[in-house]
């Protein structure tokens, strides 16, 4: 008997079989414009239905990083696939668009249709958070690239906003307030750091406050957008905070000219970060530039009505609190 692809460790009637049984939990959700199943060469959705004048596609593309480390670890599955989600589709938001469509990619040494079941599941409940449907995928089955259990993921969104409501930076004005949006935890960003402070066993015994996942901001935020951006823009722009921390991403909607100063005692940090802070013996430039500090979502909004968007938030059980201001000075972010 000669070589195969599957002796070689491809195994395709193992994964055609993985792609047949997910269908059921794929097709459960979903919104409008969805043009049929997944399984076929490409996903179609139908704009025509989208209510939104002179329309703007707004995509990203993104992964978990090593958290899946402690996922597999700990072979906790279920909730890194919300993580996935949340990552792309917040980062679409942050546009003020809407997310509209979703789609992964799953890369293992060899396929595991338990481990699989679960990621699936958590892409499902993130899409579902966000209201967007998951419209296809890629599960790469690579052996030697990854060692026994190990993964990687990989997500990609797409949503729709109107041209003239979208936000970024050259919205932004000198007095401008600054809030911030509780965080769930660490989010997904940081993790290498993360790995370096905890011990193996600290981390799996502490795996369920590690592995909690991100936050979905796509629902409140697109309720708040459309309460205070009705007649004019009320909320200006917005900044998700993941990698390089708020020193690199909230600094992409401060205009030139412009500096935002942020206020840590105006907010309370979670223990979590205090106690890496402490351990790890580092400095707060150095956290700011990593975490998130208990503030996943950056929101810059008219100084008049920052309370108002505080109490919105807070209705729509979204901590939040006036965390800054834009002030003249050096383009970026000071923290103090």
């Amino acid at each position: 008997m000669g070589l195969s692809y599957k002796k070689a460790g491809v195994d395709i009637d193992r994964a055609n079989g993985f792609v047949d049984a997910i269908k059921g939990m794929v097709n459960k959700g979903g919104r409008s414009g969805v043009m049929g199943g997944i399984g076929g060469f490409g996903a179609f959705f139908d704009l025509a239905g989208q209510k939104c004048k002179d329309p703007v596609l707004v995509s990203s593309c993104d992964g978990v990083g090593t958290k899946l480390k402690i996922a597999i670890f700990a072979d906790i599955h279920n909730t890194v696939g919300i993580d996935l989600v949340a990552m792309s589709v917040n980062d679409v938001l942050c546009s003020g668009a809407e997310p509209l469509f979703f789609l992964d990619y799953i890369a293992v040494g060899k396929l595991n249709s338990h481990v699989l079941k679960d990621l699936v599941k958590g892409i499902v409940e993130g899409c579902k958070q966000a209201n967007c449907s998951l419209v296809g995928g890629e599960t790469a089955e690579m052996p030697g690239m990854y060692k026994a259990g190990d993964y990687d993921l990989a997500g990609f969104c797409v949503g729709i906003v109107g041209k003239k409501k979208i936000l970024g930076s050259a919205r932004v004005k000198l007095g401008d307030a600054v809030i911030g949006l509780e965080s769930s935890g660490l989010h997904s960003n940081g993790f290498s750091l993360v790995r370096k402070i905890f011990a193996p066993e600290e981390l799996k015994g502490r795996a369920h406050e590690f592995l909690k996942p991100t936050r979905i901001y796509v629902k409140p935020v697109l309720s708040a957008l459309e309460r205070f951006n009705a007649k004019e823009c009320g909320i200006k722009a917005m900044a998700h905070i993941t990698g390089g921390g708020f020193y690199d991403k909230a600094a992409r909607v401060v205009p030139k000219g412009c500096t935002m100063v942020l206020y840590k005692n105006a907010w309370h940090i979670p223990e979590v970060f205090t106690e890496m802070q402490e351990r790890g013996k580092i400095e707060d430039k150095e956290m700011f530039h990593t975490f998130n500090m208990g503030i996943g979502m950056v929101v810059v909004v008219r100084d008049a009505i920052k309370m108002d968007v505080v109490r919105a938030f807070l209705k729509m059980g979204v901590k939040s609190k006036i965390i800054g201001e834009i002030i003249k000075g050096v383009n970026g972010v000071v923290v103090v």
